[in-house]
């Protein structure tokens, strides 16, 4: 679980407009957020990845909510939790929205995948 939120698509094209440097600013300071939340978890194999995204109300667009999946799967890198991001570890990425006006936060539920049954 990441409480809040991570920048969407509109606000990470915009920092990426102002300077070169300030989207890699911004990807390693929520990538590190990230990966906080995530140094505890357990290291899995290749899984499946069902994120909600608690937002608190219904302004943004979900394709511009669901960007930062960049920083989650990255931050998951960082943590430990999973080796990469690539098509040997990640499986499917489902993406689900509630509204939370009180508590927004992003959870990703992972589901190691029995490479024996596929």
């Amino acid at each position: 679980m990441i409480p809040g939120h991570l920048p969407n698509l509109n606000e990470i094209i915009a920092v990426s407009k102002q300077h070169h440097m300030k989207y890699s600013t911004m990807k390693k300071d929520y990538t590190a957020l990230v990966m906080i939340h995530a140094r505890n978890l357990p290291k899995v194999g290749k899984s499946d990845f069902v994120i909600t995204w608690y937002c608190k109300d219904k302004r943004k667009d979900k394709d511009n909510i669901i960007a930062g999946t960049k920083f989650l799967l990255d931050g998951l890198v960082k943590g430990g939790t999973i080796k990469n991001d690539g098509w040997s570890e990640v499986g499917n990425i489902t993406h689900r929205f509630e509204v939370d006006k009180r508590n927004p936060r992003i959870e990703v539920k992972i589901y190691e995948l029995d490479m024996a049954n596929r």
